[in-house]
């Protein structure tokens, strides 16, 4: 049966307003080209004025800064970045340039590659890899970063960066964890500003257990169990008006507590008041506490099994975020029962697990495989995604590792029957766990799974 003629008239111009607006995109891109183009002429201009008072180096940047800021209207930190990101391109990343000069690029991709190529900037400079490291660094990145979002560009290239320089990111943990503070600035009417500079292995885990231990209030908030004494003492089912929670349990609102304030805190509120609460009332030495206190932090982490028996000092790999420190892996695996040994094919993706159990086996396999949502451009950690059959279940689609993966709920939702088919997505899945979507303007968008060795 063929779609009416309107149908097909209204599908188009769908398809047109999105190309249109993924054009404009482009375009913005190239006038940011043009404007970090327009800093490095202005860095040239420093350069000239340095050269002739090299005494004032600090006030003549700042004072060009603090000019440049002033004119677009953005902050000082915004414009030293934007400055940096300009010095990079002009001497360090001539390919990167004239991708971002056609479009191919946007700033936020620049300044993810930027930042990651000062590792191997550093390390060319104290003469531990050769000049031409720089070229092998710009080329494997832009291979990712022409097809990916500015978030996957960020890992991808710290990671490439990890790699060519070696042992020597081992080094720059160590003296940015000797950096670690904390600090506060008043923003007035009553708040302040609480800044922690951490390892980023800690980071995460804090911010993972404090959404943990915020879930656990809201869902708990507003409800006890639907019971009630009796009067034989003993205690019976109320019946009381119920409600039914998410994980299948059933409560009842209390009569009593309606004399008793409600709590409307927002989930930022109620993560802020935990995040207090901890602080101000936890013993360093022996942490108390009962319900909550068995939520914990999740981390994943990869570490080569030579690094963890000690025999060498590669760096391991915090899941979604970067290297981490050999030391710090080794650490968390002394405290943590739940390693499992990975075999990877030349490509550097894991093709199998010793895990006995199979469907634990399965599970591993494709948490280790995914790393997060697998939606193009999706960076949602695996222990917060369901395992997806991408070829439906109730259709015929079998448990098998190559036909599973990890999405989000927000993204799982996207290709469920319920959607209506003008908004449904679809998706299949090739051989090495690539999805290939297909949009409901019939854009079709690919991902690949994260590999876990970079080659140069």
């Amino acid at each position: 049966m063929t779609n009416p003629p309107t149908a097909d008239l209204d599908l188009e111009e769908r398809r047109r307003v999105r190309d249109a607006w993924a054009e404009t995109r482009r375009r913005i891109a190239v006038l940011e080209a043009e404007a970090a183009e327009l800093l490095v002429t202005q860095i040239a201009f420093h350069d000239e004025d340095v050269a002739s008072a090299p005494h004032h180096r600090d006030a003549i940047h700042r004072s060009m800064v603090a000019e440049f800021a002033a004119a677009g209207h953005v902050s000082t930190g915004t414009m030293e970045f934007a400055f940096a990101d300009a010095l990079a391109l002009s001497t360090a990343l001539p390919r990167v340039r004239q991708a971002f000069r056609t479009g191919a690029l946007s700033s936020a991709h620049v300044r993810e590659i930027a930042r990651a190529s000062a590792i191997v900037d550093e390390a060319i400079r104290n003469r531990v890899v050769a000049p031409e490291t720089m070229a092998l660094f710009e080329t494997a990145v832009l291979v990712v970063a022409e097809a990916e979002t500015a978030a996957r560009t960020r890992v991808h290239a710290r990671r490439v960066a990890s790699a060519l320089v070696g042992e020597t990111i081992t080094e720059r943990h160590r003296r940015a964890a000797d950096e670690r503070c904390v600090t506060v600035r008043s923003v007035d009417d009553g708040l302040a500003v609480l800044t922690a500079i951490l390892p980023e292995w800690a980071a995460v885990a804090i911010a993972d257990r404090l959404t943990q231990l915020t879930r656990t209030v809201i869902r708990a908030r507003a409800a006890v169990p639907a019971r009630d004494a009796g009067s034989d003492g003993a205690s019976h089912p109320r019946s009381d008006t119920t409600i039914s929670s998410g994980d299948g349990g059933t409560f009842a609102l209390d009569p009593e507590a309606e004399s008793a304030p409600s709590d409307t805190r927002s989930w930022s509120q109620v993560q802020a008041d935990l995040l207090t609460d901890l602080l101000l009332t936890a013993d360093p030495s022996a942490v108390e506490g009962e319900g909550l206190s068995g939520v914990r932090g999740r981390l994943q982490v990869t570490v080569a099994a030579t690094t963890l028996a000690g025999l060498d000092d590669r760096p391991a790999e915090l899941d979604g975020h970067g290297a981490l420190h050999p030391d710090i892996a080794r650490a968390l695996a002394g405290r943590d029962g739940g390693w499992t040994r990975l075999f990877l094919d030349p490509h550097g993706q894991v093709v199998e697990t010793d895990a006995h159990s199979p469907t634990e086996s399965m599970r591993r396999l494709l948490r280790a495989r995914d790393q997060h949502c697998r939606f193009p451009g999706c960076r949602q950690p695996v222990h917060r995604c369901d395992i997806d059959h991408t070829w439906d279940h109730a259709k015929g689609g079998s448990t098998r590792v190559d036909n599973l993966a990890h999405l989000c709920r927000g993204h799982h939702v996207l290709k469920h029957p319920d959607v209506p088919e003008p908004q449904r997505w679809t998706v299949r899945q090739h051989p090495g766990g690539v999805l290939e979507w297909r949009s409901p303007l019939g854009a079709v968008h690919t991902d690949h799974a994260p590999s876990r060795v970079a080659f140069v």
